[in-house]
């Protein structure tokens, strides 16, 4: 549009220097404008900028009928578009000139947006031009409104005769401006009308402080419009509500242009602008991220939402004018009312979206949360937000019309924005009745959407107690901001109702129920109960969940009870039965938090499991029945388990949950179905016992619908009554089973610590000590298995209070029957192994069981006698705590050296029923190893535990009180009936065995034979028969070359700690092996002659000793083998063994020559130098290299031998023998030359 300025009282538009024209008032303040500049909104932390309309305070004066600027325009002359204008009187008279100069301005602010007129190289004087433009467009708009406010005076009637021409165009100024603000409007036009390279601008990521023209035109076009609108209020308020007409313009049906007029086809076209604006967003946006993307495209769309709200509801008040939501409601009506042809309403070619509905909803929340933004644009969130219900009634009308075909994942969204405008308006329960006519009627619907995947298609619960948290989450005031993802529609429903009616309660005082319950319950009945599915049933319960959390609980639960009765048993499959079950149990739930008596629905629940119980019982064939009813028994276990993890104190009747049909189901239950049972019974059995310490303790706070200490007691019992008596009977009977249930000792030991915090509930039968007969009965019981034993003790030992309680009755004997069951408990760790099997030592079982053990060891040597026995025998820590095994062995030991410590009889026979009483019938709990002689690991722990109990408690052993132990450990162990059956051979694992242990049951029977003397004769016949049949049975058929094999025997008799019972035991072995494996049949040697002269020879390297017993028992034998045999080998080891003997024999002196090895030497010669004179001399040249005193000893007994010799043959002088005998007499010195000479 171009424009002739010719006939003008000014200047024509020409160049102009701001410098020269400084007006000093007018700089320093700047005026309000639009600008979504990142740095001006930084400031203090403002929604808006600091230039803005809002933060400036131009809305608020222009509210307050302030002066617009009042610190500017203060000169007689005022500077606009570069020239200077007298302040009063410009407008009056240069209004077309002023506005034509303003749409030159816009016109060159266009051209130098265009794509090209920019250069590269010009940006920052483009952008300073660009500004400076802008800057003189808003400093007019704001010269119009000061001058308006400042110098318009109200129309009055002008006398034509002498009216002045200034006063003439004074009148003419109102009608003159609504014609310029017309022609202005047109010349800017629509924003959706701009081009899209400038609608463009909104999105531009300022980075810095230079900007594109096109930002600048775009928001000088914001400026524009809002300007309009502020010149038009300041007008109609200047004219006191008179309307001023356009004289100029008439529209198309013969109207006349007003004041009134524009502004309100100003702002609804603005409105429509906007809308449209929004529309293009929201075709980009999400249904899950509807309320998490605004419909603003800069912050400045969003400050002139504001102002317009503001505005808008302020002219309402004193007006018939539109408020801001009639205005709103107007335009969405008409667009979704979807018109088309010539009588369409305006927004349908500013607006383009296909979803309209959904984007009215998006729209109308995103606008609500405006209001909390005062007049200064600071967001105050106690401000009172405006609602507009009516419409959203409409919405929701449209939204829930079925015939409307909404799809599930539009519906989320919809009631996505309704909660959100529920949060901040005021409440409306027309809302939930609207919603309740759509969802009564599709409660069979699970409302999922398929492309979100698998993990929002549950819809059903698992659990009462997920049941219960949905439910509380719907109740919850915060929103989750995944909401789309994780809450169906009907969810959301519950969600709007709660929220609604939990406001309507906190504002009105008064609760809201009453007026919507009769349409809810109105809408079940028999059949809409018996039509409703899984799902169904599903959204029944959520829906009177959630109305017993926030309405009446009695009466809700009460209207569920009477309507679950329609449903007919035969009907409804097991998944819906199973749900109605927990159904019920989420009510217990709300019942329990809000501390309300359960008895009437729990006993209604516990028939329903009672009868299940018994039906499945009695199905013990039927694993396809039994599978089926195990569904509801596990959903009835599980709900009676988070009522007692749910419940305070256990006052609430919870004990009409444990009813007999526990003690039905129990024995019929499998091994995962039992595990499931007792683990809930430990919890129950727990936080009863968790309830009760606290109420007796004093720490009682349970609110003010409590009962008194004394009733809650009284409820405790019978809590714990229940608990005896419907499970205890099932779980005594569990005790002798070889394969109990892993929780069973965890129960059981739940179940005595029970007895021990409430003495009086225990049945009669464990009265009256219920503790003390628990722990008889798992703990102390020799028929119990040890894994059961094992593990029960390991949780009682620690309690302090259950040691006291035992102390304190007198019950000293605990320690003793407790320390029994930790030795059968390690003698037994591998008796349930399978026959024929190698233990796996990393297996779970085992090492489950070692742990067991580890632990159970720690804490029985933490009793008061073990560790006086420890101390005593001054044995380590660290020797025990590893190992059970050696453990074991280390406790055997010190209670053998404390024994010996012992000075009194009494003590020591104190000691010894002491120590019978640890280990208790000890045969016995080895006997089934003995019996299957297997497994290896058995027999082993057997024979060395018993070994060293023969070892180290021989002294024990030796009196008369343990007489009978020892004889059935010598028969068990050592001397079985096998070993004397020539048919039959000891199995290898049991040969093994012995021969690891037998030194410590030779040792120990030694010294109880040198001991004893009632008994003394019988062990140490015993003792020779065990030393007689086990000594070939471990010696090898020819010498060992191996270092690390040994007989046994030899480390019997080479204890380091030489004593008598060693000496004693030396002698007997020797005695054995003279009379039984060194005996000559006429001349032919003893079998494996060489290993028995291999271990006589490894006992003589070993000891470095020889004793009188070996010289007796060995030393003829040895000669004997000199003499007679011939094998390399054994004449070697013969000369080794006599070599050992000569040399470590001890002569009492020199001249001795009646020790016992000269005694069976002489013997020696005398029986055989008539045979064997030959080998005789030679024997003794060797001996004389030895020993030659041993020798010259023997010389008369040599030379009267000879003599008979020769005497019996009678032939005279032997030349051979005597020759024979010269050569040794000449190797023994003096002696020898002077029996040569006698000779």
């Amino acid at each position: 549009m171009s424009e002739d300025f010719s006939g003008s009282m000014t200047p024509p538009l020409s160049p102009y220097v701001t410098e020269s024209l400084e007006l000093e008032g007018d700089e320093e303040c700047a005026l309000p404008r639009f600008s979504c500049v990142s740095d001006s909104c930084r400031d203090g932390g403002k929604s808006f900028s600091m230039e803005s309309y809002l933060t400036a305070g131009s809305l608020k004066r222009l509210l307050l009928r302030l002066d617009p600027s009042p610190t500017d325009f203060e000169s007689d002359t005022v500077e606009i578009f570069g020239f200077q204008w007298v302040t009063e009187t410009s407008l009056v008279e240069s209004t077309d000139l002023l506005f034509g100069m303003l749409r030159q301005k816009l016109g060159t602010l266009e051209s130098l947006s265009q794509p090209l007129s920019y250069d590269f190289g010009q940006v920052g004087s483009i952008h300073a031009e660009a500004d400076e433009i802008r800057n003189q467009c808003i400093r007019f708009l704001h010269y119009v409104k000061v001058f308006i406010y400042r110098y318009v005076e109200p129309p009055k009637q002008l006398d034509d005769i002498h009216v002045h021409p200034y006063e003439e165009l004074e009148t003419q100024l109102p009608s003159k401006l609504i014609e310029e603000l017309h022609g202005l409007i047109l010349y800017i036009g629509h924003l959706h009308e701009l081009p899209s390279s400038l609608l463009g601008a909104f999105t531009i990521q300022h980075h810095g402080k230079v900007l594109p023209a096109t930002w600048h035109l775009l928001h000088l076009h914001l400026d524009i419009h809002w300007s309009i609108l502020e010149i038009l209020h300041l007008l109609g308020e200047k004219m006191q509500g008179q309307i001023v007409y356009a004289h100029q313009f008439i529209n198309l049906i013969g109207e006349n242009l007003t004041s009134v007029s524009l502004f309100e086809s100003h702002c609804e076209n603005l409105v429509c602008d906007l809308i449209g604006l929004a529309a293009s967003r929201y075709t980009k946006v999400r249904p899950s991220d509807a309320l998490n993307s605004h419909p603003y495209p800069c912050v400045c769309i969003k400050e002139l939402w504001v102002l317009i709200i503001q505005f808008l509801d302020y002219r309402s008040k004193g007006s018939s004018s539109e408020c801001f939501w009639d205005l709103i409601n107007k335009l969405l009506r008409n667009l979704l009312q979807e018109s088309s042809g010539t009588e369409a309403h305006q927004i349908f070619r500013v607006v383009q979206c296909k979803d309209s509905l959904g984007l009215c909803w998006w729209f109308i929340s995103h606008l609500s949360s405006l209001y909390k933004f005062d007049r200064n644009g600071s967001q105050e969130e106690l401000i009172q937000t405006v609602s507009n219900w009516k419409f959203v009634e409409e919405l929701l009308k449209k939204s829930s019309y079925v015939q409307s075909s909404i799809l599930e994942d539009q519906l989320r969204m919809h009631l996505q924005c309704c909660l959100f405008l529920c949060g901040i308006w005021e409440p409306h329960l027309p809302t939930v009745t609207i919603l309740w006519e759509y969802y009564s009627k599709n409660l069979n619907s699970s409302f999922n959407i398929s492309w979100l995947g698998v993990k929002v298609l549950a819809s059903v619960s698992k659990t009462p107690y997920s049941m219960l948290e949905v439910v509380k989450c719907c109740c919850a005031d915060e929103q989750n901001a995944d909401l789309y993802k994780t809450d169906n529609s009907y969810l959301i429903f519950l969600r709007i109702m709660a929220r609604l009616m939990k406001k309507a309660k906190d504002s009105s005082g008064t609760h809201p129920w009453k007026q919507i319950k009769g349409r809810i319950y109105s809408k079940f009945h028999q059949k809409k109960m018996q039509e409703l599915t899984e799902v169904g049933l599903q959204n029944f319960f959520t829906l009177f969940l959630l109305l017993a959390t926030v309405a009446e609980t009695e009466d809700v639960a009460s209207r569920v009870l009477d309507l679950l009765n329609c449903l007919v048993p035969s009907h409804i499959n097991t998944a819906q039965r199973n749900l109605v079950w927990r159904g019920n149990f989420a009510f217990l739930l709300i019942f329990v938090e809000k501390n309300m008596d359960i008895s009437a629905l729990a006993e209604k629940l516990s028939h329903s499991f009672r009868e299940t119980a018994k039906e499945f019982l009695v199905s013990k064939g039927d694993y396809g029945q039994k599978h089926t009813l195990w569904t509801l028994l596990s959903t009835y276990v599980d709900g009676v388990q988070e009522v007692f993890e749910t419940s305070h104190y256990l006052q609430l009747s919870e004990e009409k949950l444990l009813n007999d049909g526990f003690s039905m189901l129990l024995p019929a239950c499998r091994e995962s179905e039992l595990s499931a049972v007792l683990n809930f019974l430990q919890t129950a059995v727990s936080r009863l016992r968790s309830v009760h310490s606290r109420a007796a303790q004093g720490h009682w706070n349970a609110g003010p619908l409590a009962h008194s200490l004394a009733v809650v007691k009284e409820r405790h019992l019978a809590v714990a009554g229940a608990l005896w008596r419907n499970f205890f009977p099932f779980l005594k009977s569990l005790r002798l089973s070889q394969t109990p249930p892993s929780q069973l000792a965890d129960t059981v030991a739940a179940y005595t610590l029970l007895a021990l915090d409430m003495p009086s509930s225990a049945p009669s039968e464990l009265q009256p000590q219920p503790v003390v007969s628990m722990m008889q009965l798992f703990g102390w019981d020799d028929m119990i298995t040890p894994q059961l034993v094992s593990r029960y003790l390991s949780h009682l030992m620690p309690n302090r209070t259950l040691i006291e309680a035992l102390s304190g009755i007198g019950f000293s004997s605990y320690q003793a029957l407790t320390l029994r069951a930790w030795i059968r408990c390690v003698l037994q760790m591998f008796i349930d192994q399978p026959v024929g099997v190698v233990i796996r030592t990393d297996s779970e079982q085992t090492s489950v069981l070692t742990e067991q053990l580890r632990e159970i060891t720690r804490l029985a040597f933490k009793l008061p006698e073990v560790g006086s026995i420890l101390s005593k025998g001054q044995i380590e820590p660290k020797c025990y705590k590893q190992d059970p095994k050696s453990a074991l062995l280390q406790f055997i030991k010190a209670a053998g050296v404390t024994y010996c410590g012992l000075q009194t009889l009494a003590d020591k026979s104190s000691m010894v029923s002491k120590c019978l009483e640890y280990i208790g019938d000890i045969l016995k709990y080895v006997k089934p190893y003995l019996s299957k002689k297997e497994p290896m690991e058995g027999l082993q722990i057997t024979y060395r535990t018993i070994g060293c109990l023969v070892r180290h408690w021989a002294l024990i052993l030796a009196t008369s009180k343990a007489q009978q132990l020892l004889f059935r450990i010598i028969d068990s162990l050592l001397l079985p009936h096998a070993l004397f059956q020539q048919d039959k051979s000891l199995p290898a694992s049991l040969l093994s065995a012995i021969r690891e242990s037998l030194p410590l049951f030779l040792q120990g029977l030694s010294i109880i034979a040198s001991q004893s003397q009632s008994q003394g004769a019988y062990v140490k016949q015993q003792l020779k028969t065990i030393i007689q049949q086990y000594f070939g049975r471990f010696l090898p058929s020819a010498p060992s070359v191996s270092v690390t094999w040994i007989h046994p025997m030899v480390l019997a008799v080479c204890d380091p700690a030489q004593s008598t019972h060693t000496v004693h035991l030396r002698r007997t072995v020797m005695q054995i092996l003279s009379e039984c494996h060194l005996q000559f049949k006429g001349h032919a040697p003893p079998p494996r002659l060489a290993s028995i002269l291999s271990f006589i020879l490894d006992v003589f390297k070993r000891t470095k000793s020889i004793d009188t017993g070996d010289v007796e028992y060995i030393l003829p034998s040895v000669l004997k083998c000199l003499l007679l045999v011939n094998e390399p080998q054994v004449r070697t080891l013969s000369t080794d063994v006599l070599q050992h003997m000569v040399e470590g024999f001890q002569f009492p002196s020199e001249e001795e020559s009646t020790t016992p090895i000269t005694l069976v030497l002489r013997k020696f010669i005398q029986q055989n130098i008539t045979m064997y004179d030959h080998q005789i001399y030679s024997i003794l040249e060797t001996i004389s290299v030895l020993d030659q005193h041993l020798v010259i000893s023997l010389i008369p007994t040599v030379t009267q031998s000879l003599k008979e010799s020769e005497h019996k043959r009678g032939l005279g002088r032997n030349a051979s023998s005597r020759e024979s005998y010269r050569r040794l007499l000449s190797q023994l010195g003096e002696h020898g030359q002077a029996e040569l000479q006698k000779l």
